[in-house]
C-alpha cells in the first residue's frame, strides 16, 4: 500500500559535522592535502591598508578560486552562491555552516586589484609546482612546449578594421591595458602586421582564422610541461600569432631554469618552434637537444633541385652540386641572416642539368641559414628512435589542452584584457596541477584501531 509521508516535527538541537560529512573519496579532501596558504597574508602585507575595517580573509579568496577552477566555476557571481550552498565548497574553504560567502563584487574586487598587483597567483602556482617536484612528479629531463587557441571575449561581429583603429575616445581596464603592452613582445611588439580587425571590448586579442572555419579574437595560453607526469611547469599568456608563442617558450625555458632550477636536455615540440632562431637558442645558448621538427620551406615543387639535392662540405664550407660543381660563398649575411652560396656561371652554362637547376637563372644560388648547424643537429635528431618517442610524449601537453577547455571549461575568456588572460590561464594550470596531485598522490588509510 502506498505510504503517507510523514512529517516530523523539527528537532530543537542538531548534531552535524561537516567533516565527518565530506567522504574521504571527494576530489577537495585530495587537493585540500597540497594547498599551503601559510605565506599568503605575508605575501599581501603590503597591500592593505594599516587602519580601517579588517578585510575579507585573502586565503578565503584563494580557495574559492581553486574551487571554480578546479569545477569550472568561473563567475564570480555564480562561484559565490555556489560556495554558499555546496557543503564540501564550505568545509574546503573552512566556512562550517553558520560562515558568510563575501559578495561577488567584493570578490571581484580584489581579484581585480590586489592579486593582479601582487602577482600572487604567479605565486600560488609556483609554489604547487614546487610542491609537485618535491612529490617526485617532475623528472626535469624532458619538457615539451605548446601552445592552444582560448577565445577572448569579444564579438567578433563588432570588430573593427584594423587600419582604421581604435576611436580615441574609447577608455575601459582593456584598452588601457592594450597600450600598455603595446612594446611588450607577448603581444603588441611580436609582429608589425596590423590586424585585419580590432575588437574595441578586448583589443589585444587577435583576429586569427587558425581553427579553419570562421574566424574569432583570441589569445594562446603556452603551457611548458614536464614529460614525466605532464605536470605544468611554467605558463605564459601572449597574442596568437607564432612569433609571440616562439618567445614565450624561451621566456618559459629561462623562468623554469631561475625559478626551479631546472634544466632539461631535450624540448619536444611542433615545427612552429622549429624555426632557425630558436633552435640556435635551443642548441648554443641552452645545451637542450631540439626534438623539433624543423621549419623549412626549401622544398621545391616545379621538378627543380632543392637544397637538399645539394651536399653541404662543413670542412670547405661549400656546397657541391648534383653536377659536382661547388658553390662557394663570399660570407656576406643576407635575407634575415642568409648566406648565399653562388655557382660559376661557366659551370652552370657547360652543365647538362641546367634546365632542371636553374633553368631561369644564369647560375644557381643556393642560401643557408648562419643557424644551419641547429637546423642539422634537430635532422639528425629527427631520423632516432628517441624523437619517436618524444612525438608521442608531446601528446601529453595536448591532452591537457583538452583537459583545459572540456573538463574545466576554460574554451573562451570570462575576463578581458592581457591581465585578464594571464589571470585565467594561470590559475586553470594551478588547478591542473592540483587535480593530477590528487589523483597521483593516493590519500593516507586511516590506521585501524583494535
Amino acid at each position: 500500500m502506498m505510504g503517507d509521508r510523514q512529517v516530523m516535527q523539527g528537532a530543537l538541537f542538531y548534531k552535524f559535522s561537516l567533516e565527518e560529512h565530506v567522504p574521504a573519496s571527494h576530489m577537495l579532501r585530495s587537493i585540500n592535502r597540497f594547498v599551503d596558504l601559510g605565506d599568503v597574508r605575508m605575501h599581501l602585507a603590503p597591500f592593505y591598508s594599516s587602519t580601517g575595517r579588517p578585510s575579507i580573509d585573502p586565503e578565503l579568496l584563494i580557495r574559492m578560486l581553486i574551487i571554480g577552477y578546479c569545477y569550472g566555476i568561473r563567475s564570480e557571481r555564480r562561484l559565490c552562491e555556489e560556495v554558499h550552498l555546496n557543503l564540501a565548497y564550505r568545509w574546503f574553504c573552512g566556512l562550517g555552516l553558520e560562515g558568510d560567502v563575501p559578495e561577488h563584487s567584493t570578490f571581484s574586487k580584489n581579484r581585480h586589484g590586489r592579486f593582479r598587483d601582487s602577482d600572487l597567483l604567479r605565486h600560488l602556482f609556483e609554489k604547487v609546482v614546487r610542491r609537485c617536484m618535491a612529490e617526485g612528479l617532475v623528472g626535469g629531463d624532458g619538457f615539451a612546449v605548446d601552445a592552444s587557441l582560448i577565445k577572448a571575449d569579444a564579438n567578433r561581429q563588432r570588430g573593427v578594421e584594423g587600419s582604421q583603429g581604435l576611436a580615441q575616445e574609447m577608455s575601459s581596464r582593456a584598452i588601457e591595458e592594450y597600450i600598455a603592452v603595446l612594446d611588450d613582445a607577448a603581444f603588441g611588439a611580436a609582429t608589425e602586421v596590423t590586424p585585419k580587425f580590432i575588437s574595441p571590448a578586448d583589443p589585444a586579442a587577435r583576429w586569427t582564422g587558425a581553427h579553419g572555419g570562421q574566424a574569432f579574437f583570441a589569445y594562446s595560453t603556452n603551457y611548458l610541461i614536464d614529460l614525466d607526469h605532464a605536470v605544468i611547469v611554467d605558463v605564459e599568456a601572449t597574442t596568437a600569432i607564432r612569433q609571440a608563442e616562439v618567445t614565450a617558450a624561451k621566456t618559459m625555458i629561462m623562468r623554469a631554469e631561475k625559478r626551479f632550477d631546472l634544466y632539461p636536455e631535450r624540448l619536444v615540440g611542433d615545427s612552429a618552434y622549429g624555426s632557425a632562431e630558436m633552435l640556435s637558442w635551443l642548441v648554443n645558448d641552452r645545451g637542450i637537444e631540439p626534438h623539433v621538427s624543423v621549419f623549412d620551406k626549401s622544398k621545391r615543387t616545379d621538378g627543380s633541385f632543392s637544397r637538399d639535392d645539394f651536399t653541404y662540405d662543413h670542412q670547405g664550407d661549400v656546397y657541391v652540386c648534383p653536377g659536382g660543381k661547388m658553390l662557394t660563398c663570399k660570407g656576406t649575411v643576407v635575407n634575415d641572416n642568409q648566406l648565399l652560396y653562388r655557382a660559376s656561371k661557366y659551370d652552370c652554362d657547360a652543365c647538362s642539368l641546367k634546365p632542371r637547376c636553374c633553368p631561369k637563372e644564369p647560375a644557381r644560388k643556393v642560401p643557408r641559414s648562419i643557424h644551419e648547424g641547429a637546423r642539422d643537429m634537430a635532422r639528425d635528431i629527427a631520423k632516432t628512435d628517441a624523437y619517436r618517442t618524444s612525438r608521442r610524449e608531446r601528446k601529453k601537453v595536448e591532452m591537457l589542452f583538452a583537459h583545459l577547455k572540456r573538463i574545466l571549461r576554460l574554451d573562451r575568456l570570462r575576463l578581458r584584457g592581457p591581465r585578464g588572460a594571464r589571470d585565467e590561464f594561470i590559475l586553470a594550470a594551478t588547478a591542473q596541477n592540483l587535480r593530477k596531485l590528487a589523483k597521483l598522490i593516493p590519500m593516507p588509510q586511516p590506521i585501524p584501531t583494535s
